[in-house]
């Protein structure tokens, strides 16, 4: 299995769905999760320290700033936590014999493909966030440590905040939600991602990776799935992007081709509509 391993961004959506499946798999006593306040990873002496301490086999940065429209007006902010910071825990890493784990994501493309974007297509961000997310690739490749670098999209979970469970309160709040219908990508639950990450790090695939969920949608079709599933007398409407402005564009079409994650992990992920389903039983069983 992994080994020693350091999970940064504790109680956040992705590390939360880490922690569950450590616990499930029986890895956990060898598992540390850490928290922002545990470790400033902005902090270079303060990453290194750890590292130091703990020796891990691995880390898996499950941290980072992910507030896309707020990265247009603090894009510093995005920079230092989503680029520099992952430069220096990367030579942290490579100094202390530790593999890293980062995810990045598919707005690190621009969105003019007609295919699914394949790791080693040409990267062209146009927004702040995916620009910051481009920096902290770069600074990883160039960084020299073993590593994994996890591309992915749409993440969302029966906990934390994200999409299905804002879309799914508006429904049953309102009875009705407008959402966009003309950016498509690969929709993914956390505890799927959580589950790719595991077995790659037991693989011997390193470098890039493209993980998510089968399957693509629409933001339009991903709001009535959920609709089907948890609220079925609602109504979604479909807008353009044009009519819906955001501080952050957006790529038209971002969905991220899983050729190798297949071939490495020797199975085809699930579905996303599967997986959407399991999300909104448990939130249904908890009460929402």
């Amino acid at each position: 299995m992994s080994g020693r391993t350091i999970v940064l961004g504790a109680g956040g959506m992705l590390a939360t769905s880490l922690a569950d499946l450590a616990q499930r798999s029986g890895v956990a006593n060898e598992w540390s999760f850490l928290t922002q306040e545990d470790l400033d990873i902005t902090i270079d002496s303060r990453v290194d320290a750890v590292m130091a301490a703990l020796k891990p086999d691995w880390v898996i940065n499950a941290s980072g700033y992910t507030n896309v429209d707020g990265a247009e007006s603090d894009a510093a902010a995005a920079h230092l936590l989503n680029g520099d910071a992952v430069g220096g825990l990367a030579r942290a890493c490579r100094k202390h014999g530790s593999r890293l784990v980062h995810y990045s994501t598919d707005y690190v493309f621009d969105g003019s493909a007609d295919r699914p974007w394949r790791e080693d297509d040409p990267t062209g961000p146009i927004n702040e966030y995916g620009r910051s997310k481009l920096a902290g690739e770069r600074a990883l490749a160039q960084s020299g440590c073993e590593h994994l670098l996890i591309r992915s999209s749409w993440l969302y979970a029966a906990h934390g905040r994200n999409f299905v469970r804002t879309i799914l309160d508006r429904l049953r709040s309102a009875g009705k939600v407008r959402v966009i219908d003309d950016q498509r990508g690969r929709p993914t639950c956390c505890d799927d991602l959580a589950q790719f990450t595991l077995a790659l790090m037991d693989s011997p695939v390193r470098g890039t990776v493209h993980a998510a969920n089968d399957g693509e949608a629409s933001w339009c079709e991903f709001a009535c799935a959920i609709r089907d599933l948890g609220a079925p007398d609602a109504a979604v409407e479909p807008c353009r992007t044009k009519d819906y402005p955001t501080p952050a564009r957006r790529p038209r079409y971002s969905t991220l081709d899983l050729t190798r994650l297949q071939s490495a992990l020797g199975w085809r992920p699930r579905h996303w509509r599967e997986a959407l389903r399991d999300v909104i039983e448990r939130l249904d069983a908890r009460g929402g």
